[in-house]
């Protein structure tokens, strides 16, 4: 056993819970999880008894290059009874985002993300001949759940590897323009060949979204619908995010739901602009982490909560027509929003 993960043997026992061509019916996720707080939200999921959690980023806050204080800090997490009985009782997924990655809004140039990737994969037991652990841009990743009818393809892209920089406004316009309206440092990219994926992520991603499902879940670790925020989200990227607009377009990919997290607040996004079906979108942030000044969105559906909050993704398969439901809970487990549509409104397409 890896000494890093002191949880290795649980999770190594969940390799084998959820059986090929299981059903998957409730999929949780959150992101913003720091080492050196309580967690009693995860009493919460733990009680919900989700099938699969996603971790979707902020995992712990790294924020390093020093890589003994990274492993130290994922001990830290590894060793909360809470999360350990979560690994214990629910199948994970986890992706990273910047402060797991290893520094605050970090990208491509961050020196030490090969080393942190292998600490990352070693802390959530991912096998040593994993793609993840060998591919030359990330560690982007996909699961597919259930068969037939009832499949569902959950697929985590890596938006830290690759990332191309970001563009900054000067500390005068930032306090005398954005900081007063909520609104980060950040400009979109006029160059829309700059990415967060990069070129062979893009080609992989093509490729996953052309696979059979039902139901296909992006977990972002950033906001992806949200309009533009100053913060980081795809919004800062115009060419990636009309990329995957197109995409889903062109190969006629039905069931698309997006969760995502980063923000420290919690909301819905709706956005219906020149595509063949809306796309729903539930940010989660954070399992510990909160922030006050929530910045504006126009794709917001109904109130933000920026208390801790986790995020749940239910389908009610017995129906004819399945019910999907939609939903963020707070640290009881109380719903505090939640949005239900049928599945064929998510299906425009005759495949």
């Amino acid at each position: 056993m890896r000494k890093l993960s002191l949880f290795a043997a649980v999770l190594a026992t969940l390799s084998s819970t959820a059986i090929a061509g299981e059903t998957i019916s409730h999929i949780s996720f959150g992101s913003c999880s720091h080492q050196d707080k309580d967690m009693p939200i995860l009493d919460s999921i733990i009680a919900d008894d989700p099938q699969v959690f996603l971790f979707l980023g902020d995992n712990i806050y790294g924020d390093t290059e020093n890589m003994q204080e990274l492993k130290e800090k994922y001990e830290k997490l590894g060793a909360k009874e809470r999360f350990q009985r979560l690994v214990a009782e629910t199948r994970t997924l986890a992706i990273w985002d910047d402060h797991d990655y290893g520094e605050n809004d970090a990208g491509k140039d961050y020196p030490k993300k090969e080393q942190s990737r292998q600490i990352m994969l070693d802390f959530w037991d991912v096998p040593e001949d994993s793609e993840r652990r060998q591919r030359e841009d990330g560690i982007y990743t996909s699961t597919m759940y259930g068969e037939g009818e009832q499949k569902i393809h959950v697929i985590l892209p890596d938006l830290r590897w690759n990332r191309d920089d970001l563009n900054h406004v000067t500390r005068q316009q930032y306090a005398e323009e954005r900081a007063p309206n909520n609104l980060g440092p950040y400009v979109k990219h006029d160059d829309r060949q700059k990415s967060m994926l990069g070129e062979k992520q893009w080609q992989w991603l093509e490729e996953e979204l052309k696979k059979p499902s039902r139901v296909k879940i992006i977990a972002s670790s950033l906001q992806l619908l949200a309009d533009f925020t100053g913060w980081e989200s795809w919004a800062n990227f115009p060419g990636d995010r009309q990329r995957l607009f197109d995409l889903i377009k062109k190969h006629r990919v039905n069931g698309v739901i997006l969760v995502s997290g980063d923000t420290h607040w919690g909301e819905f996004s709706y956005y219906d602009e020149n595509l063949d079906y809306p796309l729903w979108e539930v940010t989660s942030s954070g399992l510990t982490q909160e922030w006050k000044q929530v910045s504006p969105n126009k794709h917001r559906i109904g109130q933000y909560t920026a208390n801790v909050n986790y995020g749940s993704v239910e389908i009610d398969w017995e129906k004819e027509d399945p019910l999907v439901s939609l939903s963020l809970k707070d640290v009881d487990g109380e719903i505090f929003s939640q949005h239900k549509f049928r599945l064929s409104t998510l299906e425009p397409y005759d495949n």
